[in-house]
């Protein structure tokens, strides 16, 4: 059995259903304290689910104690650039004290596996790309330095204790889940495609583009866009192959193609057949102008390679979107 933190987030909910689909017969163990997650994200069936911070010692020793867990999936964090800028000491505080409190629970009660939800923003700006896992690791937001932070402690971890761990540094995760069931819709939202789309359905008047005078092609930031699913089976690779070895490794997750928020845009507006209208704002702190992936890391240790393409991310989107915006079925 696993335990999954933050399993009621968007990558976590995503995460529940691919494995659950793939392993009819187990239950899966769900700690998420719901400050950002929903509940309505998790799947109806096979979840023992605890309502609690991570951080809870007592009470993650507890919950594990009652359960024969044998691995660890941890989404749980806060994930906006921006936020986390503006607040830092919120995203030291869920980021990275709480998952401490939480390793030294596992710890505690012998569970010492775990892949852990990471990101691209570790690397920082470019020093060259596409971006491999041997790319200087230095962040120039809170986010990606809390999320080094948390890598760094696993290592310590690993080398200390003999804990096995893997870190998916993602690129941008996207998309909707093809049952159509849960799909992306933060609150606030701040990504790119949903707030695009969200212009295409009437809801909002313009998106906003972030700085237009990069030193990227049409001078608007390039991202690396994963289809959350593909994301999800990645951590089932991951989990697999933590649990057969002790080992210590970061790997990328992305498509190995970039895109700027112009083109995205563009996309945007041949899927829904809208015209999508877009307003210039200052470039926001943190931001580097440009991040690709280099996933060769993830072909070879996981066997996985991203299956959607960025018109297929979109499109999943756009139908989730379209379906939950017409019944106001929107996550709360």
């Amino acid at each position: 059995m696993i335990l999954v933190t933050g399993g009621a987030g968007y990558v976590g909910g995503h995460f529940l259903r691919t494995f659950l689909a793939g392993n009819k017969d187990t239950e899966v163990v769900v700690v998420d304290n719901l400050s950002e997650g929903h509940q309505r994200l998790l799947p109806a069936r096979g979840i023992h689910f605890f309502k609690e911070d991570i951080g809870n010692v007592p009470a993650i020793e507890a919950i594990v104690s009652r359960f024969p867990i044998e691995a660890i999936v941890h989404f749980a964090a806060s994930a906006y650039v921006g936020e986390s800028q503006s607040d830092p000491f919120k995203y030291f505080g869920n980021n990275v004290a709480q998952s401490l409190k939480l390793f030294e629970a596992m710890e505690r009660r012998g569970v010492t596996k775990i892949v852990f939800s990471s990101t691209c923003a570790t690397y920082g700006n470019p020093q060259y790309v596409p971006l491999d896992e041997k790319h200087p690791q230095c962040p120039v937001n809170v986010y990606g330095t809390t999320k080094l932070m948390v890598e760094q402690a696993l290592k310590a971890l690993a080398n200390s204790r003999g804990w096995s761990c893997i870190f998916l540094r993602y690129f941008n995760a996207a998309g909707a889940h093809s049952s159509g069931e849960i799909g992306e819709d933060h609150q606030p939202e701040t990504h790119l495609i949903p707030l695009a789309l969200k212009v295409a359905s009437g809801e909002l008047e313009s998106v906003k583009i972030y700085g237009n005078d990069y030193e990227t092609p049409d001078g608007t930031c390039i991202r690396d866009y994963i289809h959350v699913t593909d994301l999800a089976r990645a951590h089932l690779r991951a989990l697999d192959l933590v649990q057969k070895q002790q080992m210590v490794e970061g790997i990328n997750l992305g498509t190995e193609k970039g895109a700027s928020v112009k083109e995205v845009i563009d996309r945007c507006e041949n899927v829904t057949g809208k015209k999508i209208a877009t307003t210039i704002a200052p470039r926001r702190p943190g931001d580097p102008p440009v991040l690709v992936a280099n996933a060769k890391r993830a072909q070879d240790l996981l066997n996985w390679r991203a299956q959607f393409d960025l018109e297929g991310i979109i499109h999943s989107a756009w139908q989730w979107h379209s379906q939950n915006a017409a019944v106001g079925n929107r996550q709360k």
